[in-house]
């Protein structure tokens, strides 16, 4: 491991792209701790220091403690997100978009273009929408206003500021993506998330030294982390392979084809997304008892949704089995995939081409779907867990499962698989010499 890390840096091309990546990284977490003008940071830091478990925590997670701060980068790169996968699902429903899907290289940079307008848009939207939500805010111990001086042009200056700030992002996400190493959007997501890590470890370390927690206990709960990363590496480098043969064709002079290949069908992408559906829906009770916080009847009705309760956990289990067949539903198409196939003159052996080829990669996709789904929605329960049996604090619990722990394992392996290539293209050895590591799908 040492040697390939040392290898890194005796390839002048892999060594220029790792500094830029860190780089931009860099100058990421800088402008995460950039505050906008016309802010009181204390009364925000006391606000949002009660609304942590709310649709606003989730989201100021993904935007790397930016959001929190009212910094440039307050939004992140969650406009973008949105747009992409706004883009995605209407390409299984609208015409033009699937017509894009299928026309390759070409419809993929119309897509990508119009997921760039859609980001700057939401952006815009959401940096006006940021702007009202702040001037209504107050200390809930205090009573300061997060802002002194409300109005329209500080409406202005935020939605500029914060919609600025996301297309910068978007633009610094690119470039790793194309002059760096590993996926730009995802390690920015990556870098936002993993910036928490530092100071959770800290409040442990607290811990142990008030001593109010045995250091047994606390190396029993180092323990269960790394277990539970273990597991989550394994499923995320699961892939069920599904044999294909292509028929031989004789093109003018030339033979084409009788290769035998697999499509690989992974699961860990839609579990991702699924949670962060799930997550958003289970925040919104939460987020709604912020709105009223005098009304004794919201709050015994919103009870059952707490993070500490068994309910809650249920729902948010049941949620998550919805979503990721319904997210696996959108982004893979059997129909598709067997028409595609039938196109180049592939099949599956043993099976007849067409609506039966459809039909077999259904049944597969169906039967892999419902134990890694219960995975999953343990894994995404497991920081509550933790957080009310362990007495582990909210910080460090994030990172024993959930959205966090999945969107750090799949981009740590995807970045590795790009550092593993360019490795293994100048003949030095990789991370791992049984095999290759396997990225996943990015955002």
């Amino acid at each position: 491991m040492i040697k390939s890390f040392q290898s890194i840096f005796k390839i002048p091309d892999l060594k220029h792209r790792v500094y830029f990546t860190l780089g931009i990284m860099v100058i990421y977490r800088l402008g995460c701790h950039v505050p906008m003008p016309g802010i009181n940071a204390s009364a925000l830091t006391e606000w949002f220091a009660a609304s942590r478990n709310t649709l606003f925590g989730l989201y100021d997670i993904f935007a790397g403690g930016a959001f929190s701060r009212a910094a440039v980068f307050g939004l992140g790169i969650m406009p973008y997100i949105s747009a992409s996968i706004m883009i995605q699902l209407l390409g299984a429903v609208v015409p033009y978009f699937q017509r894009l899907q299928k026309e390759g290289e070409e419809g993929r940079k119309k897509m990508n273009q119009i997921t760039r307008y859609g980001a700057v848009c939401l952006a815009a939207a959401q940096g006006f929408g940021a702007s009202i939500f702040l001037e209504s805010l107050t200390a809930p111990q205090t009573g300061m206003a997060v802002v002194p001086s409300p109005g329209l042009g500080f409406r202005l200056l935020v939605m500029i500021t914060l919609s600025a700030g996301t297309i910068l992002i978007m633009w610094m996400g690119e470039q790793i993506t194309e002059r760096g190493i590993g996926n730009g959007i995802s390690l920015i997501i990556f870098i936002g998330i993993i910036g928490r890590f530092p100071t959770a470890i800290l409040e442990e370390v607290q811990q142990l030294l008030h001593g109010n927690r045995a250091p047994i206990m606390e190396l029993f709960i180092f323990g269960v982390l790394l277990l539970i990363i273990a597991a989550v590496v394994m499923v995320t480098e699961g892939t069920r392979k599904i044999p294909v043969q292509y028929a031989k064709r004789v093109i003018g002079r030339k033979v084409y084809g009788g290769q035998a290949t697999y499509i690989p069908i992974r699961v860990s992408g839609f579990g991702v997304m699924a949670i962060i559906f799930a997550q958003a829906m289970m925040f919104l009770p939460q987020t709604i008892r912020q709105f009223f916080p005098n009304s004794e009847f919201v709050a015994n009705v919103l009870s059952y949704f707490d993070l500490s309760s068994p309910i809650y956990w249920v729902f948010f289990g049941l949620l998550i089995l919805f979503f990721t067949y319904f997210y696996a539903a959108i982004a893979f198409n059997p129909v598709d995939v067997a028409e595609n196939m039938q196109k180049h003159g592939g099949f599956i052996p043993g099976v007849r081409p067409g609506k039966k080829t459809a039909e077999y990669i259904d049944h597969v996709l169906s039967r892999i779907m419902l134990p890694a789904a219960l995975f999953f929605a343990l894994i995404a329960i497991a920081p509550f867990f933790v957080s009310k049996y362990m007495n582990v604090s909210d910080s460090f619990s994030q990172f024993f499962g959930g959205t966090s722990l999945l969107i750090m394992v799949g981009v740590a392996l995807d970045t590795l698989q790009q550092i593993e290539s360019h490795l293994l293209m100048r003949h030095y050895d990789g991370f791992m010499k049984t095999g290759k590591i396997r990225g996943r799908r990015s955002f």
